[in-house]
C-alpha cells in the first residue's frame, strides 16, 4: 500500500467517502505525479497536471476509473491479448473497451466522470452490437471478449477509431506483461482485493459495492482456446517409451547379477524400454471455408505456428476447402505463418481429401480447424482434435476444442 499522490490526495479522501470499495481497491495502487495525461500502468497511475483543472466530482471519477483499470488487470490482459493477435492487434480497440466497461460502470455506481466518454452501451450501438440494458452490456461483456469482436472486421474497426475520437477517447493505458505472476502484485493477489474491497462495499452498500455481482470484467470466465489446445496436443505428442526385446531392464540386470552372486536360480528375462525411433508428427488442417472469418485463421495459423516452434514434432500444415489445396511442412526455424501459404477462401467444406493425405503422412494427431459444417468421413486410424470457432453438436469421433464464442 502507497500514500497517494498530492495531486490526488483530495479525491481520494472524498473516494472513501462515497466508495467503500473503490477506496479499498484504491490502496492497492500506486499513485504518482508525472507529466503528460493521467495514466495508468500496471498497478501505478500517473496523475498529469490536467488533473488539477477537473472539479472534485471528475477527479473523484477519474481517479475511480484508474483504479478499476489496476483492479481488473487490464495491462496484463491487454498484454496478453497482444500476445495472441500478434501484429493485428490494435491498442486503440483494446483502450475502448476497457474505457467502455469502466465508464459505464462508475454511471450505475453514482459517479461523475469526465465528458465526452466511451461508455459500453454506446460502443456497442456503434459497433452493431447492441445490449438491451447496460446492466446487460456488463453483465455479458469483458474488455477480452470485447475487444476481440472490435478486431474482427477491419472497417468496422476504423469507424470506431474515428468513433472514439469524437467522443474524447485518447489512449490511457499502458502496455504490461502478458504473465504477472511473480512481478510485484499478481492477478491471484488482486483477485483477493477486489473480493475484499466488494465485501467492504455490500456491507456499506454505496457506490461500486452494489455492482459486484454483474460485472463480468470482474473475473472472465473464459479461458483462451490456444490453452486448452496446448495442453491436448502436449499430452498426445508426449514421447513415450516402448517395450525392447533387444534390451534387458535395469531390473532384470540388477537381479541377475545378485543370483550369479549368491549361486542362486536366474530370474526370467524382462524386456526394457527405449524411446521411439522416429519424431511424432502432427498434421493440422486449416478449413478456409466462407464460413472461417480471417481473424480466426490469422489466431489459428498463429497457434500452429507456436506450436511446431515449441513440441519440436514434425508438422505438416494442409489448407482445405473442397480439397486440399496447399501442403506445407511447418519448419520452426523458418516458416512465417500464413504469409508462407497461399490461401483461398470463399469456396464449401469437404473432409474426404484432407483426411486421405493425412493418412499418407502417419500423423500422431490431426488437429482441424473447421466449423464442421459438412459430412465426416469414417473415423480414422489416427486421433482427431476438432478446433471450432462457434458452439457445434459434438463429433462422433474425436476430441473437440470450442474456441470463444465471440460475434
Amino acid at each position: 500500500m502507497t500514500a497517494p499522490s498530492h495531486r490526488a490526495a483530495r479525491a481520494m479522501a472524498h473516494l472513501g467517502e462515497v466508495d467503500a470499495a473503490l477506496a479499498v481497491l484504491a490502496l492497492w495502487c500506486r499513485h504518482r505525479d508525472g507529466a503528460g495525461p493521467t495514466r495508468t500502468d500496471g498497478d501505478v497511475i500517473t496523475y498529469g497536471p490536467a488533473f488539477d483543472r477537473l472539479g472534485l466530482p471528475e477527479q473523484v471519477g477519474l481517479v475511480a476509473h484508474h483504479v478499476l483499470h489496476v483492479a481488473m488487470r487490464h495491462s496484463a490482459r491487454q498484454a496478453g491479448l497482444a500476445e495472441r493477435l500478434g501484429e493485428t492487434f490494435d491498442t486503440s480497440l483494446y483502450g475502448l473497451a476497457a474505457d467502455g466497461i469502466i465508464n459505464q460502470t462508475l454511471i450505475l455506481a453514482g459517479h461523475a466522470i469526465p465528458r465526452p466518454a466511451v461508455v459500453l452501451t454506446d460502443l456497442l450501438t456503434e459497433a452493431g452490437m447492441p445490449e438491451p440494458s447496460a446492466v446487460a452490456a456488463l453483465e455479458r461483456w469483458d474488455a477480452d471478449r470485447l475487444a476481440m469482436a472490435l478486431h474482427r472486421d477491419p472497417t468496422r474497426a476504423e469507424r470506431l477509431r474515428k468513433w472514439g475520437r469524437t467522443q474524447g477517447f485518447s489512449i490511457d493505458l499502458g502496455a504490461g506483461e502478458p504473465q504477472d505472476d511473480g512481478k510485484g502484485q499478481s492477478t491471484s493477489d488482486w483477485r483477493n482485493h477486489v473480493l475484499r474491497a466488494f465485501d467492504v462495499g455490500r456491507k456499506a452498500g454505496t457506490g461500486l459495492g452494489r455492482l459486484g455481482a454483474i460485472l463480468a470484467d470482474i473475473a472472465p470466465d473464459t479461458v483462451p482456446w490456444e490453452v486448452h489446445l496446448r495442453g491436448l496436443l502436449a499430452r498426445a505428442l508426449t514421447e513415450r517409451q516402448r517395450v525392447s526385446w533387444r534390451r534387458p531392464s535395469g531390473a532384470w540386470v540388477a537381479r541377475m547379477a545378485e543370483a550369479e552372486r549368491n549361486c542362486s536360480p536366474l530370474p526370467v528375462f524382462e524386456p526394457g524400454r527405449q524411446r521411439m525411433d522416429h519424431r511424432p508428427r502432427i498434421v493440422i488442417g486449416l478449413d478456409t471455408s466462407s464460413s472461417i472469418d480471417a481473424q480466426t485463421l490469422r489466431l489459428f495459423a498463429a497457434e500452429a505456428e507456436s506450436i511446431a516452434r515449441r513440441t519440436s514434432a514434425e508438422a505438416h500444415l494442409l489448407a482445405f476447402d473442397e480439397a486440399v489445396f496447399a501442403e506445407v511442412r511447418l519448419d520452426p526455424a523458418g516458416w512465417h505463418g500464413l504469409r508462407d501459404v497461399p490461401i483461398r477462401t470463399g469456396g464449401g467444406t469437404d473432409f474426404r481429401d484432407l483426411f486421405k493425405k493425412a493418412a499418407k503422412i502417419q500423423p500422431s494427431i490431426l488437429v482441424i480447424m473447421t466449423d464442421l459444417d459438412a459430412p465426416l468421413p469414417a473415423n480414422p486410424r489416427f486421433p482427431v482434435l476438432w478446433a471450432v470457432p462457434n458452439p457445434v453438436a459434438d463429433p462422433p469421433y474425436g476430441r473437440v476444442i470450442r474456441m470463444d464464442d465471440y460475434p
